[in-house]
């Protein structure tokens, strides 16, 4: 089969990953192909800091298992459920469900692919189901429905929840698969295709303005003006869907497509769910399922955003994160800093102060102690962890500097001391310093929150 057979149109996204894991799994049988990974020397001092490495081996046999998933040969037509998130409006599982798709694919080649607006597909919902508890506090929202289901941080539940309310819209949820695409892809797609001008609409979009463009021609004037029919004012996507197509199938550069699906999938812009168990397990080996790690045995740090204030802030919202632990006393304590800033300078139809619903989830049996410039806390357990869930605001052209203290367990004084930090996806790149006080001796370790991180303590 040619490759340009092999499945050339789809969704923005998918036609990345389809063709992005296809050269892949060509270009690494004629070419040996190296994953750069951080190596630290052993110092002399007492106690290092050491990455855990990338295992390099389990996602080459991934791609290879995925590429064979997506181009068998076999007769049977298998279902994909596209989940279009837009993550200037911040979801714990990545961003606002505004539009999905339903993808067929047959022989290795797409046989049907259907675009809807989500708040279509909630109009068939008749069921009462009953919203979380922040829907209705900040934003008077009391039935949940598709658009809102990626409210979990762990992607494998919104998965089911995603599937559960297509049911209710009166539609067969039996899908193969599951794939979330967040927002911020589009643009680093641009960085591979260069600047495109879609006809009809008389715009270029490039790498810098593809989001906030296609922001403004599918929102703007229908915020601005309610009389204006709703139904198709997304139907740029499909005709921007098929430029990029178009364009990607005839860049020769295969390594440079690679690179970018593993870059999507490692920083979990793009996140894949299966009902094949098998090829489930290898997804999740490799954290391309966006799933809250429930077998770690150290201390864990994940933050959970959950922008409520109905528009697009995020794009001006970062974040920096200061950790703190101390080893050395009565109980292990930790000091958790989380530096927000919000660049807009004025609002207006895309952007406001910006309203969360902030969640910090730690091991399992950690006491908050104090806490500043948030609200009073919710504290649950939910995925073996507890979370310490607040309200949160950042004035416009303001920052908010948030301060947790909380005991950790005693486990995490168990043999040597490791580190899990987990991304929420469409959280982009977040600075993250971390302090070590053990008997031993201290250190500091700065890094970029692109995706999971892990940290180990080894005593020399």
């Amino acid at each position: 089969m040619s490759k340009k057979n092999k499945i050339i149109l789809g969704s923005i996204g998918i036609v990345v990953i389809m063709m992005g894991i296809i050269g892949f799994y060509s270009f690494k049988k004629t070419s040996k192909i190296s994953i750069l990974s951080n190596s630290i020397s052993i110092a002399k001092s007492v106690i290092n800091l050491l990455p855990i490495k990338e295992d390099a081996k389990k996602e080459m046999q991934t791609i290879d298992a995925l590429s064979k998933e997506f181009i068998k040969q076999d007769g049977r037509e298998r279902r994909y459920l596209i989940l279009l998130q837009n993550n200037m409006e911040l979801r714990p599982g990545g961003g606002f469900l505004g539009q999905y798709a339903v993808m067929k694919i047959k022989n290795g080649e797409i046989s049907k692919l259907y675009f809807e607006d989500a708040n279509l597909l909630d109009q068939r919902i008749r069921a009462k189901i009953p919203a979380p508890y922040p829907f209705k506090r900040m934003m008077s929202i009391k039935k949940w429905k598709f658009r809102d289901s990626n409210f979990s941080p762990d992607f494998p539940t919104n998965v089911e929840k995603a599937k559960y309310f297509y049911r209710l819209s009166g539609r067969n949820n039996n899908f193969d698969g599951v794939i979330a695409l967040n927002a911020d892809t589009f643009n680093h797609i641009f960085d591979l295709t260069g600047p495109l001008t879609v006809p009809g609409y008389g715009v270029k979009l490039d790498s810098k303005n593809a989001t906030l463009k296609l922001e403004e021609i599918v929102e703007k004037k229908y915020i601005l003006d309610d009389s204006i029919d709703t139904q198709n004012r997304k139907a740029i996507m499909k005709s921007l869907m098929h430029l990029i197509a178009d364009k990607l199938n005839g860049i020769g550069n295969v390594p440079k497509i690679s690179k970018f699906v593993l870059n999507e999938l490692r920083n979990k812009d793009v996140m894949l769910n299966f009902k094949d168990a098998k090829l489930q397990k290898m997804v999740e080996d490799v954290h391309w399922g966006g799933k809250v790690s429930e077998d770690w045995a150290g201390d864990y740090l994940m933050l959970s955003d959950a922008n409520m204030g109905a528009l697009k802030t995020n794009y001006y919202v970062t974040r920096e994160i200061n950790y703190n632990v101390d080893l050395t006393g009565e109980k292990p304590i930790a000091d958790l800093e989380v530096l927000y800033k919000n660049s807009a300078t004025y609002g207006d139809w895309r952007t406001s102060d910006y309203h969360s619903y902030f969640r910090v989830y730690v091991p399992k049996g950690s006491n908050l102690l104090e806490r500043k410039m948030v609200s009073y806390p919710l504290v649950q357990e939910d995925f073996g962890k507890t979370y310490f869930g607040f309200l949160l605001h950042v004035l416009m052209n303001r920052q908010t500097d948030i301060k947790l203290k909380y005991e950790l367990p005693e486990s995490v004084r168990n043999g040597d001391y490791k580190l899990l930090i987990q991304k929420q996806s469409g959280m982009g790149d977040v600075p993250v310093k971390i302090h070590i006080k053990t008997k031993d001796g201290e250190f500091n370790r700065e890094a970029i929150l692109k995706k999971d991180l892990k940290f180990e303590v080894k005593e020399q």
